[in-house]
């Protein structure tokens, strides 16, 4: 049976150093990158140099809601979800068509966007179709894959457990060589071989996947603020259409609940607890109440590493 190496490739440090391994190794193997319409155009501008670098290029896939937002429609129209008002609904279908945007279709879709408790971005965004679009077709012609991952034990509670290899079932593998690595040694791999890590690592982000994660904190929201504008508008643009396509008729990019600020007695909406307050909050010092004058007059031109980059 043919043996088909397949890595999964986001332009982030960890799936670039799990590429570096794959190289030192000498494996023959192929790059995936699933397409959220949601990452940084500096990240897509990585990927074409991370094609050079590695002479093969990486195969881009995007997941399609077409299907679920027509069902919504249908269902919002026929009057069979229940909870909807009538003017829910009329809102929503005025809205609620697919844009071609992987992350944006996903939320309308939802009615409802991503968060660390539901966390179901990575599940239709990225594992989904990379599975039916690449995974599948060569496990029904009975080959095998082994899934290189680019995951780290050090990077979070929920993968503390990680494990390095693993047979999934039906000839597919997951192999996770970087598991016991933290975060010096990746970027050392990067120094050692000659990649340049993805320039938003020198811009004070800490993850690169999205632009913003949901999981993104208050330093990553402040470089964001000071230096990405169009991405903060984006989201604001997001939060209205999604908000629009839910019963509720408002829905947040980051759970209002974490908003410093917030009380149990505010009436939640997008417009007042949405981005552009927890932008306003990670302007400020430690506690959320006071104004950072330091932060502000940052130069946002400057380099600025969580991981040292800039020594």
């Amino acid at each position: 049976m043919k043996i088909n190496n397949i890595l999964s490739m986001s332009g982030g440090k960890d799936s670039c150093s799990t590429a570096l391994l794959a190289v030192a190794q000498e494996v023959d193997f192929e790059m995936v990158s699933a397409d959220t319409g949601h990452e940084h155009p500096e990240t897509y501008e990585y990927l074409d140099y991370l094609e050079s670098w590695f002479g093969k290029p990486i195969r881009r896939v995007k997941a399609d809601f077409s299907e679920q937002i027509a069902r919504k429609r249908r269902k919002l129209i026929a009057g069979e979800l229940p909870g909807w008002t009538d003017a829910a609904r009329d809102r929503a279908l005025q809205v609620l068509y697919p844009t071609g945007i992987p992350f944006l279709d996903l939320c309308m879709w939802k009615g409802r966007f991503p968060s660390s408790q539901a966390r179901f971005c990575t599940q239709f965004l990225k594992t989904e179709p990379i599975i039916e679009q690449v995974f599948l077709p060569l496990l029904d012609a009975n080959e095998i894959i082994w899934s290189w991952q680019g995951v780290r034990r050090d990077e979070s509670h929920a993968r503390r457990y990680a494990k390095e290899f693993e047979e999934v079932g039906g000839g597919l593998f997951n192999y996770r060589p970087l598991v016991r690595w933290n975060a010096d040694r990746v970027f050392e791999a990067h120094r050692y071989m000659g990649l340049k890590p993805n320039p938003l690592y020198k811009q004070g982000m800490g993850r690169v996947g999205c632009m913003p994660c949901v999981n993104s904190n208050k330093a990553e929201l402040q470089a964001i603020a000071l230096r990405f504008p169009d991405e903060v508008a984006r989201v604001r643009e997001w939060e209205r259409l999604v908000s629009e396509a839910s019963r509720r008729q408002s829905s947040t990019f980051f759970t209002a609940t974490n908003d410093a600020l917030h009380t149990s007695t505010d009436l939640v909406d997008y417009k007042t607890h949405g981005i552009d307050r927890m932008i306003e909050w990670s302007g400020t010092a430690r506690g959320g109440r006071q104004f950072d004058l330091i932060a502000a007059s940052a130069d946002p031109e400057s380099c600025k590493s969580a991981y040292g980059l800039c020594e």
